[in-house]
């Protein structure tokens, strides 16, 4: 990735970017210029991660808490981050959530969530954005949907669902705009080097699996043997924001080290 600064100027929301992913994502913005708005639940941990980018970049960069499982925080939350950087450039629609549970054990509130929160969340925070990028005429949406997206994974089967779910929604409102200089698309990511991961290794641990074991069973599944690292996520998110991905749209990328290919 270039070092110049394309996105001089240019407003970016990157929802749960206070950590993980979203905060690397946040990072890889901030670097290129960008004015980053961070959201999630966490006040102080958005407020270490917007102090990270003032210090580090030299970037303008506030955190706002917002649940994105609740549409009146969302509203409230990206009308402040509006009022204070401007109008939406980029959105990345990261904050999410994975739980597992075997189908026949899990309950409708699981699968609640994670519709909720995954897919609902998605929709409605960019129902928040996309009035303004039409108006403006430009403008880049990426929903960091999951590798649970394009295919099953076991025990999983909410998550599963709401990312699958994500993936339809990036190519559908991709089409709706496709005549506009708005691009609509997707990062798939591996199982990550993130708190969730770490999570799922404690979930195989407190079954009865030694770390090494859980960590083998999550990474087993990436053919190069080693978990995806949240700066590669944030480098395809960094590509699909530029001038040279002007023609990308309605495509879900896959960052998972060739466990997927298509």
């Amino acid at each position: 990735m270039s070092d110049a600064a394309y996105l001089k100027g240019r407003h970016a929301i990157v929802t749960g970017g206070g950590r993980g992913i979203g905060a690397a994502i946040s990072e890889e913005l901030a670097r290129l210029g960008a004015d980053v708005t961070l959201m999630g639940r966490e006040a102080a941990t958005l407020a270490k991660q917007a102090a990270r980018l003032v210090s580090r970049f030299g970037a303008r960069s506030v955190g706002i808490i917002c649940d994105v499982g609740s549409e009146d925080s969302i509203r409230a939350a990206f009308a402040k981050a509006q009022e204070g950087f401007g109008g939406t450039y980029i959105l990345v629609n990261n904050a999410g959530q994975a739980e597992a549970a075997r189908f026949g054990e899990m309950k409708r509130e699981l699968w609640d969530r994670m519709v909720a929160v995954n897919l609902t969340g998605s929709f409605l925070c960019t129902q928040q954005v996309l009035p303004g990028m039409l108006k403006a005429g430009e403008g880049r949406i990426i929903n960091i949907a999951s590798t649970a997206g394009l295919k099953g994974y076991s025990t999983i089967t909410a998550y599963c669902a709401s990312k699958h779910g994500v993936i339809g929604l990036t190519r559908a409102l991709a089409a709706e705009t496709v005549k506009t200089k708005i691009t609509v698309n997707a990062v798939c990511p591996g199982y990550t080097d993130t708190e969730m991961s770490h999570a799922g290794i404690k979930t195989l641990m407190n079954a009865g699996k030694t770390e090494d074991e859980a960590k083998h069973l999550l990474v087993r599944t990436i053919p190069r043997g080693s978990f995806i690292e949240p700066a590669e996520v944030a480098n395809a998110v960094a590509w699909l924001s530029s001038p040279g991905a002007s023609a990308i749209t309605g495509q879900s990328i896959v960052v998972a080290a060739g466990e997927v290919m298509k």
